[in-house]
């Protein structure tokens, strides 16, 4: 099969597109043929060594496919039955072996490549919406890069919560689509300062919680855009992690709740994984989640994928076709 593996930790050129050897699935483990990969930020992390990994690496935390092949002990999967997942390192490659708990059937009424894009990005904006701060009608939620991966989708199910959203973005095409997908107020950051403009929107009262996956140039305007006892969400670093803070900050800007949460943490209960992955796909199939695919590029152009992500450009999401 081709694959795309990491030999040396570096830029996208590290990306090696390969031959490899088809995986056979052990105890608990099911092999799927992918049709579709999600691209992240996690994946340009391990591809520069950000994350700790084991040389050589093949990068990709979700894609959607077909059951290939099925190991022993795993039950309630066929050959031929349609599925997804996320949070299992190395999708990027025609067939991949993944636990068969991670798995999750896909609807006749989701394509695979809808599947693909909504796995990791469309359950962290689930549980950022609905979980690690639980969204209500009374609250107004500061969401930056809204018009990316996660923050189109975030911005649709704040919306559903009933709370008010401002978002930030960089240029009007993003603003628009930002609008499309529900936000109140968009801030271009390339052309006003968020900070301030945060504050004016909200008659210097600030907002409830910010999320931010930017990190390093965001991060320190966002916690005065809170509202004492508000919450900083934090969960990306697509400008490079913060620097050092001092936690005593969090009780001068008026008991601030700071959180670092990952999906993983959020969908490793089957239970868990299961709701998220199922309101996905029902609001897909009815209408009422707006799922943009940004663009797609062969597997075989997986550095130029990691350019195009890393240069900002993204509009929605990226996939890989193998």
């Amino acid at each position: 099969m081709k694959t795309v593996r990491v030999h040396e930790f570096g830029g996208p050129e590290a990306l090696q597109y390969e031959d490899a050897p088809v995986p056979e699935p052990g105890f608990g483990e099911v092999r799927v043929r992918i049709e579709a990969i999600g691209l992240n930020f996690i994946d340009c992390y391990h591809r520069k060594g950000s994350y700790p990994g084991t040389l050589p690496v093949t990068p990709g935390m979700e894609a959607a496919g077909v059951v290939d092949a099925v190991g022993s002990g795993t039950d309630g999967l066929d050959v031929g039955d349609r599925v997804a997942y996320a949070t299992h390192q190395g999708s990027y490659a025609e067939y991949t072996v993944v636990p068969a708990g991670k798995l999750v059937p896909v609807p006749d009424e989701v394509s695979t490549q809808g599947a693909a894009a909504v796995m990791l990005q469309g359950m962290t904006a689930h549980y950022l919406a609905f979980t690690t701060y639980s969204l209500a009608q009374t609250d107004t939620a500061l969401v930056h890069a809204a018009a990316g991966g996660v923050g189109l989708l975030l911005v649709q199910m704040a919306k559903r919560a009933g709370a008010r959203v401002i978002g930030t973005v960089s240029t009007e095409e993003k603003a628009a689509l930002a609008r499309q997908a529900g936000a109140d107020e968009i801030i271009l950051y390339t052309q006003s300062d968020f900070e301030e403009e945060t504050l004016r929107l909200t008659d210097n009262q600030g907002v409830n919680v910010v999320y931010d996956s930017v990190a390093k140039t965001t991060f320190e305007q966002g916690i005065n855009c809170l509202k004492p006892r508000g919450y900083m969400v934090l969960y990306g670093q697509s400008s490079g992690p913060v620097s050092e803070f001092n936690p005593q900050i969090l009780n001068q800007k008026g008991s601030l709740f700071l959180t670092r949460p990952s999906l993983t943490h959020y969908a490793d209960d089957r239970g868990e994984l299961l709701q998220r992955s199922g309101d996905l796909f029902s609001w897909m199939s009815s209408g009422e989640l707006d799922v943009r695919i940004d663009t797609t590029f062969a597997l075989a152009d997986a550095s130029a994928a990691h350019r195009y992500i890393e240069g900002r450009q993204t509009k929605g999401k990226v996939l890989l076709i193998p």
